[in-house]
């Protein structure tokens, strides 16, 4: 009896494959083209607070190399975690816009390099439910900065570009920034 189950599934399962690769028509899908619409250029500005002291810091340390971090003068592999907010102007107070959810850690011996991976997610006006996904090395004690625009969702979706940063205002005793970022997305 246990032989004839097995046999009887072997055959059941044969006849899904069977059936499933009937269905399946390459040579359709293979000629099938999504006609693409007109792409847009889109521009934006902001700023991103990166703050690092008081009670309610917005982004923390999470890990660190044991022997190395802290002896290193770029910190070294250390690793945050951040909720930054983004704002219309630089002023905290401004009218919040988005916020940059992600990870950057100190990835160069020889200067402060930091390598960022942000989702920055737009909560006000026609951008908002949409965000743009930013990697790339930002050597934060360079005037200006360039990073790459690797995707989006909602209106940028299969969105791509480059961010330029430039610091606006930094406190090196608390570590607390606020950057300005000129974005130009491709969607």
């Amino acid at each position: 009896m246990e032989e004839y189950s097995k046999v009887m599934f072997l055959i059941m399962i044969s006849l899904v494959a069977i059936s499933g690769a009937q269905s399946f028509n390459v040579d359709g899908w293979a000629n099938t083209r999504l006609a693409a619409e007109k792409q847009t250029v889109t521009n934006l500005q902001f700023y991103f607070h990166d703050i690092l002291s008081g009670k309610n810091p917005s982004a923390v340390r999470v890990a660190q190399a044991a022997e190395m971090t802290d002896k290193s003068p770029t910190l070294f592999g250390m690793v945050m975690m951040a909720d930054d907010p983004l704002t219309e102007t630089p002023d905290p107070k401004s009218k919040l816009v988005g916020r940059a959810q992600g990870l950057y850690g100190s990835a160069s011996q020889a200067e402060l390099g930091l390598i960022m991976v942000f989702n920055f997610g737009f909560t006000e006006g026609m951008y908002k439910g949409s965000s743009i996904s930013i990697l790339g090395l930002n050597s934060a004690m360079n005037p200006v900065r360039e990073m790459s625009i690797v995707g989006g969702t909602g209106i940028f979706r299969l969105a791509r570009g480059y961010a330029i940063a430039h610091t606006h205002w930094f406190d090196p005793a608390s570590g607390d920034a606020i950057v300005g970022y000129n974005v130009t997305i491709v969607h």
